[in-house]
């Protein structure tokens, strides 16, 4: 989130009021953190600039209250909905008065903005989703405190409790909101999901906006013990990785601890580790800009299983050394498919020394040569029990895409014969084609077939030729 502007912004704003107001006091160090602090600075910003009031007056006024109560409500409907942009209807409907739509857009400006279309119509947004989905999840959250009823249930029963002791557990809301953002196909509640848990743990920065729930330490060891479960039940590498923002939300850094003290000690065995911890260690992994220039699978014992687990790290990373690893065609076909997901970082790829690839492990990668995304320089398949049908499908998949290939290393193939050899000069000759290191078969070999295109002069190729 560092790469978004108004992110920045944000961040910004509470660094200011932080620093100016709390002399040496903690910084945020959550997300849910920095916007309870952003929405108690524009709470400040209302109650003195527009209000007349002084730096000592309470956060929140009976107003302030009524108006964020409308803004959340207006923000959960429309993200039930899928909807970033909202019309007069939609503010009617959570009982924001049309006539007062200005106000709300004139004292809160860094939450909720009023634009103008075509036609003169009034559309009204928040400056950012992340915005609307802390908002969401606080109005979700002030609903089920304040009435006991879970608007993430698709058959909401009523509401205000009889007597205290039928007050319904706020786990019972955790688990229904981890459950929904799991089972969304677009990751649309993730963040939603970050906010929900993270307003409990934070609840006293809220005071005067919303009623205490007593001590969070039950409450968060139960959601804690949820999402745990949850991830040990093989979750997608991003459902699982947003699991674990969700852990920090809740203070609980146990799973990563484990695992980076095995990371340190040299003790890490991955052949014994248990989803969940795969989970934690891909998430450290993600955190780690060394990690992140230079991917070596051998230092997780290297094997096809080690792989797929972490193919979100080869996803970003700069150079992925997978040689000697006993992969086959299967991790090609998950390899190519996660380098194509979104535009590949990755520059140098090494699968040599992995005999199981063949020629279908190669028509797999070739998916992702294919790709527009794709930015290789440097792929090494030295010694991968290849023949010449390979060297037709790297032809085929590299003269199809503008390609950045620089070095392509085939030697040690014995299987690749002078045909193989005559498939890649047709690469050779194309125009796309920026290749200045080919190893294959022999030198003679490739001295006997490599005849530069005399319509085009290919940069010079070095000794390996």
């Amino acid at each position: 989130m560092c790469h978004i502007p108004v992110f920045c912004w944000i961040t910004a704003t509470v660094l200011e009021d932080v620093l100016q107001t709390r002399e040496g006091g903690q910084l945020p160090k959550t997300l849910t953190e920095m916007y309870i602090h952003f929405l108690v600075v524009q709470a400040k910003v209302k109650r003195i600039k527009y209000d007349g009031g002084a730096e000592t007056d309470p956060h929140w006024s009976p107003e302030s209250r009524k108006m964020i109560e409308s803004l959340g409500k207006l923000a959960f409907d429309q993200l039930q909905k899928g909807n970033l942009i909202f019309y007069e209807p939609d503010l009617t409907e959570c009982g924001i008065d049309i006539t007062a739509a200005s106000v709300y857009s004139g004292v809160f400006t860094q939450i909720f903005k009023e634009e103008k279309q075509l036609y003169q119509n009034k559309v009204f947004c928040f400056v950012h989703l992340s915005v609307q989905e802390f908002l969401a999840a606080l109005h979700v959250h002030l609903t089920f405190i304040n009435s006991g009823l879970n608007l993430l249930e698709e058959q909401q029963t009523t509401s205000m409790w009889p007597k205290l002791s039928d007050k319904p557990k706020l786990q019972s809301l955790h688990q229904c909101a981890v459950d929904k953002a799991l089972q969304s196909p677009n990751g649309h509640l993730d963040l939603f999901l970050r906010f929900l848990l993270g307003l409990k743990t934070n609840q006293t920065r809220l005071q005067g906006l919303m009623t205490q729930t007593g001590s969070s330490a039950q409450t968060n060891r139960e959601a804690v013990q949820y999402i745990k479960k949850k991830l040990s039940e093989n979750l997608s590498a991003e459902k699982s990785i947003n699991l674990f923002h969700c852990l920090n939300e809740l203070n609980d850094r146990s799973l990563l601890e484990e695992i980076q003290q095995s990371l340190r000690s040299g003790r890490l065995s991955t052949d014994k580790l248990s989803p969940a911890q795969w989970s934690a260690l891909v998430f450290i992994l993600l955190s780690s800009e060394k990690d992140l220039d230079v991917f070596n699978l051998k230092k997780y014992f290297g094997s096809e299983e080690a792989l797929l687990r972490l193919l979100p790290v080869v996803k970003v990373s700069k150079k992925a050394l997978l040689s000697r690893c006993g992969l086959s065609e299967i991790s090609c076909d998950y390899l190519a498919a996660a380098l194509k997901s979104n535009p590949s970082h990755l520059r140098e790829l090494d699968l040599s020394e992995n005999y199981k690839l063949q020629d279908s492990g190669v028509k797999h990668l070739c998916g992702f040569l294919e790709s527009p995304g794709c930015g290789l320089e440097t792929l090494r398949l030295r010694d991968c029990g290849l023949s010449k049908i390979s060297c037709d499908y790297l032809a085929a998949a590299l003269k199809s895409n503008p390609s950045h290939l620089r070095q392509l290393d085939l030697s040690s193939n014995n299987k690749l014969q002078d045909s193989g050899v005559k498939h890649l000069c047709g690469f050779l000759e194309s125009p796309g084609c920026g290749l200045e290191t080919l190893s294959p078969l022999t030198a003679a070999e490739q001295c006997s077939h490599f005849k530069p295109s005399k319509k085009k002069k290919n940069p010079p190729l070095d000794n390996s030729l």
